[in-house]
Formats: C-alpha cells, sequence, structure tokens
C-alpha cells in the first residue's frame, strides 16, 4: 500500500512539472546567426548601438522580458555585463539602438547598452533573455546582480544568443 501510494504521489509530481516548464524562449538576430560575428556597427569600433533582437516562445503568462548582456571572457572576475534591460515588452521585439524599457547599469557604470570592446582575442557575448511573471520595480542603478536577485522565483523561460567579436583596427 504504501509503495503505490508513494507511485501516484511520484506520478502526480511529474505530471505537474510537466505543465509548468517552458519550452524555452528563442532569442535570434537579423544582424548576426548564433555563434557568428557580431557586425562592427554594434561595438565600440562603430556606432556602439545594440543589435535588433528577436524573441520568441514567449509564454502566454509573461508580465514582461529582462535581459543581461555578458562577456564571460572579460579579464575581471565574473565577465563584462554590457547590458542590464527589464520591464520590455511582451512583444518579443528589440530594434536596433533601443532605448524603451528600464535600463540599468553596465560594468563600466553607465546605463544602458555599452558595445564590445575586447582588449585581446575573440570573445563571446551572451544575450540573456528572460521572460517573467511580473514587472520588477528597481531603480535605474540596478545591475546585473541585482537584476537576477529580483528575478529570483519569477523566471517562466529563457533563452539564449551568442556573438562573437575581436577587435578589427
Amino acid at each position: 500500500m504504501r509503495t503505490r501510494i508513494l507511485l501516484i504521489t511520484a506520478i502526480i509530481v511529474i505530471a505537474m512539472a510537466s505543465f509548468t516548464n517552458h519550452t524555452g524562449l528563442t532569442v535570434t538576430s537579423v544582424s548576426f546567426k548564433n555563434n557568428g560575428l557580431i557586425p562592427t556597427k554594434f561595438t565600440c569600433e562603430g556606432e556602439d548601438i545594440n543589435p535588433a533582437l528577436q524573441i520568441g516562445n514567449i509564454p502566454s503568462g509573461a508580465k514582461s522580458l529582462a535581459l543581461i548582456l555578458q562577456d564571460p571572457d572579460a579579464p575581471m572576475k565574473g565577465g563584462f555585463t554590457h547590458w542590464v534591460m527589464w520591464n520590455m515588452p511582451t512583444d518579443g521585439a528589440i530594434p536596433e539602438n533601443y532605448k524603451g524599457a528600464e535600463q540599468g547599469m553596465n560594468s563600466a557604470r553607465k546605463m544602458g547598452y555599452y558595445g564590445m570592446c575586447p582588449p585581446s582575442g575573440t570573445h563571446h557575448y551572451l544575450f540573456k533573455v528572460y521572460a517573467l511573471d511580473t514587472k520588477p520595480e528597481l531603480p535605474v542603478s540596478t545591475d546585473k546582480a541585482a537584476l537576477e536577485m529580483a528575478m529570483k522565483g519569477h523566471i517562466l523561460a529563457e533563452g539564449e544568443l551568442t556573438g562573437l567579436y575581436k577587435k578589427v583596427k
């Protein structure tokens, strides 16, 4: 009898987990392919504006999107954060040179997007997007760590796009 109850409980837990697990977000760009080279236009050697991004597979319960752009190859502990943004609309469109949503502090201690500018070699740039069940109320001084803390327990789905860049000059 006890084994039967444990088995039924396990089946219920597995069934409930299958309803709460969402497939990942799709994150793409018309400017570069996943694991492809990011055009100079979006870097410190170009116009220093963000590339357009498209987010798909957004869960119906999402109230907002958040984004963290990170260079894990940067020669500093934890890498370099290039962009922190939250309360993006759930339509999935982030145009070039985007100024909408709430934009926090990057590792240069500036608000908004900070273009790729690796000191040497080819670096990986991770555009991580999160679908949230809330619209976090955060100060503009919010950085990557503070946004990650605010998102805990509110992430419905996430996805990532990786771009590469090496200075041309």
